[in-house]
């Protein structure tokens, strides 16, 4: 009982201090006001060790959001991890989680910012293998090694910005636009966002870091996590002039979202079924930064907060209530038994399809017609349009198993929607998943956008949506007939994400830990072992004892020294 007054007093603080700073963004938006903090920690003669806290609209909301989720995060996980044995630990590692993804957002430092970011990862790989098994185990190991590429890279540009004399990148942006440094600047903070927002070919560790608690994929890959790379280019977007990277960008952005369109329609797991969800929102997100928009990119990716994390709550309560079980097959007939969960559960669906006047409605239908009316060929017009679509068929398929089809296998006892706190928890984001997108249009877009856009582009959305649903249905049509050869060979390849997973642990990884084995054996129990382990002991073992023997008062041994010293004197003088 103590431990669960812990969550929810927790909660209430994050909860207060979310909705202040909630407040003081409208001011510093209203006043157009950027404040900077410094703290001196040390000074000696002239060197001195400051840090820069960078306080404006753009990361006080983005702050507030994130302790918004989490205030809900933590208020859903007092149930969800009642029966657990370690629940401190759990709320601990989420607090340090929080706080290092806040020192990221307000720094304009790069070495702060490489804390904040070695935080993320590091806090990020112990929740992933909170439950200490096999399949953790290797989910976070993957994890944690794809996102090493983008810290590398992070840490390279930290080098690379000793040539500017200090590593508060916010005050060289304009100075750096007319150097040819800028190319390098830029190409490594791109490497560090792709590898953080898990873009091809990195996009491996986003499904599979979903062994972790349901409340961890809430918080950390839905909404917090994996903007950070998103967030760290829009901060260097002032960059982003008259340069061959807006193409690159955008084009990885379209391939991803439309890999992870495709990888959702062959899934079966609920969980990652929504994680790939978030993959194609992220490379929509992209594309919109290649595109030149990053204030619309900013504006989606907040309205999507808050539809994805409710949708990211629903699977688990129906993980209690389907005895741990996360394939969609076996659900069905929510509505009879949960209709509040179920409920929400496609409201934050049609959220993310972008039906009007819901959240997720306000940026992306802004997105598409600002990329309709942008200069774009026909290839990425049909991966838009079609990966637009392919959101609509997965959700329509996940709308159908949740629905129209029945339980099968198990008898369920412990179907229910009453739980109190999880309920709870999921009122803020179903009311922020309705009205957040219009609230937050109102408070960033205060002026009128006129589009002008032929009749068969203003009508193409709504298409590619009816398109979508018809898609889906195909796919679990044809899904009766997997014993095809076809069918087969294409879900094998469509749902393991072009056989990524596969490339990034089995033929990537598995060669350097054999040649790590390898060399082990070789050299650590091979002849080094035997060489310079054991015989070197040996040998100085030796050379001590005779060392002790000289040291002993025995007259002969003087006598045989002085005798040998006087036969090296005359053989030298003669």
């Amino acid at each position: 009982m103590l431990k669960n007054n812990f969550y929810k007093i927790f909660s209430g603080l994050l909860f207060q201090l979310s909705l202040s700073l909630y407040i003081l963004s409208g001011l510093l938006f209203k006043k157009n006001l950027v404040i900077f903090l410094e703290y001196n920690f040390y000074t000696l003669n002239s060197s001195e060790l400051v840090m820069v806290f960078l306080i404006d609209w753009m990361s006080i909301i983005f702050i507030s959001i994130v302790l918004m989720i989490s205030s809900v995060v933590v208020l859903y996980s007092s149930s969800y991890m009642g029966g657990d044995m370690n629940k401190n630990r759990f709320l601990i590692l989420v607090i340090f989680f929080i706080l290092s993804m806040g020192l990221m957002i307000i720094s304009p430092n790069m070495i702060s910012i490489l804390l904040g970011w070695d935080g993320l990862g590091l806090i990020s790989y112990c929740l992933v293998i909170y439950y200490q098994n096999v399949k953790s185990y290797n989910a976070g190991m993957l994890t944690v090694m794809s996102n090493r590429i983008g810290d590398i890279a992070i840490l390279l540009a930290i080098s690379w910005m000793l040539n500017f004399g200090s590593w508060n990148f916010i005050f060289y942006l304009d100075y750096m636009k007319s150097d040819n440094l800028m190319y390098v600047i830029w190409v490594l903070v791109i490497m560090g966002g792709i590898t953080k927002s898990a873009q091809i070919p990195f996009s491996s560790w986003l499904p599979a870091a979903m062994a972790a608690p349901t409340p961890v994929s809430a918080l950390v890959h839905s909404s917090t996590l994996v903007t950070a790379g998103v967030y760290l280019l829009i901060r260097f977007s002032g960059l982003m002039v008259d340069t061959v990277l807006f193409n690159f960008l955008m084009v990885l952005g379209m391939m991803t979202m439309f890999m992870a369109g495709l990888a959702a329609n062959f899934e079966f797991d609920l969980k990652k079924i929504i994680a790939l969800s978030t993959l194609s929102q992220w490379g929509l997100m992209m594309s919109v930064l290649g595109m030149g928009f990053e204030s619309l990119a900013y504006f989606h990716f907040l309205s999507h907060a808050f539809f994805k994390k409710l949708l990211f709550l629903f699977p688990g309560v129906l993980i209690h209530s389907f005895k741990d079980s996360q394939d969609i097959r076996f659900m069905g007939n929510c509505l009879k038994f949960m209709p509040l969960i179920w409920t929400s559960f496609n409201i934050s669906n049609l959220s993310l399809c972008g039906i009007p006047f819901l959240s997720g409605y306000y940026s992306k239908d802004l997105i598409l017609e600002f990329m309709f009316m942008s200069n774009m060929g026909m290839i990425t017009l049909f991966l838009l349009v079609f990966s637009t679509g392919l959101t609509v068929s997965y959700t329509f398929r996940l709308f159908f198993y949740s629905l129209f089809t029945d339980h099968n296998l198990m008898l369920l006892f412990n179907m229910e929607d009453n739980n109190f706190f999880m309920m709870n928890s999921m009122w803020p984001m179903l009311i922020l998943s309705v009205v957040g997108g219009s609230v937050l249009l109102w408070m960033l877009l205060p002026e009128v956008y006129l589009i002008y856009l032929p009749s068969i582009l203003k009508y193409l959305v709504s298409c590619a949506m009816f398109m979508g649903s018809i898609l889906g249905g195909w796919f679990m049509f044809s899904y009766k007939f997997k014993t095809i050869k076809i069918y087969y060979l294409k879900s094998l390849f469509l749902g393991s994400m072009w056989f990524m997973p596969i490339l990034s642990t089995k033929n990537l990884s598995l060669s350097f830990l054999g040649l790590g084995l390898t060399g082990f054996k070789v050299l650590d129990l091979g002849w080094s072992e035997y060489l310079a382990g054991k015989s070197l002991s040996w040998n100085i073992s030796v050379i001590f004892q005779i060392g002790q023997l000289f040291q002993k008062n025995y007259f002969k041994i003087f006598l045989m020294i002085f005798v040998m010293w006087l036969i090296i004197l005359v053989y030298m003088f003669m």
